[in-house]
């Protein structure tokens, strides 16, 4: 069985181009808890992954990553190289594993059910949490030296999202199972 190579066209290009845009203006629509604010960018990584797939999603967030770190503000503080030592930082890089997974499992089963949308966003924002979570732990502890016991950053930076962060992989899941089928009706996307 030969693999095909999916060809990057123009119109792949534009949609990862507007969901790494919605992904930006999603760390700005924001509730600042301490020590991670609350944002909606999980919210539009979930709709990238659902809606384009995993290889256009993760362009996407690749995309929106990489704007950071180059230094154009789209980061919840201010961007640059730099961003790598804040704590918060392993959750963005999680996104880009969010990204894939939940496209991943969407493409995989290919259907359009909420039972394979809630599967796809809810794995996919768990990723976010898998390397977010230890990497906050790492940099308080090991780098800033500012200790914290486990206990207190699996509260702060895990437990206590889980209800909101549910609620928005409900809602992206509902959304992608009414939208998606019919982006594809239309030709808007192939995945």
């Amino acid at each position: 069985m030969e693999k095909t190579k999916e060809k990057i066209t123009v119109k792949s290009l534009i949609l990862c181009a507007l969901f790494a845009a919605l992904i930006a203006v999603g760390a700005f629509i924001k509730i600042p808890i301490p020590p991670v604010p609350f944002t909606l960018q999980v919210f539009f990584i979930a709709m990238a992954g659902v809606l384009i797939g995993p290889r256009d999603a993760t362009i996407a967030v690749g995309v929106y990553v990489l704007l950071g770190l180059i230094g154009v503000p789209v980061f919840t503080k201010p961007a640059g190289p730099g961003y790598i030592f804040e704590p918060t930082f392993g959750y963005i890089l999680g996104f880009v594993l969010d990204a894939f997974v939940t496209g991943a499992i969407v493409k995989k089963r290919g259907d359009s059910s909420f039972i394979t949308m809630i599967i796809a966003c809810l794995s996919g924002v768990g990723c976010s949490f898998l390397i977010g979570v230890p990497y906050f732990y790492m940099i308080m502890n090991l780098y800033l030296k500012n200790q914290m016991a486990i206990t207190t950053v699996l509260y702060s930076t895990f437990l206590l999202f889980i209800p909101a962060d549910v609620v928005l992989m409900i809602l992206a899941a509902y959304i992608g199972k009414k939208v998606r089928p019919i982006l594809k009706k239309s030709n808007l996307i192939n995945n």
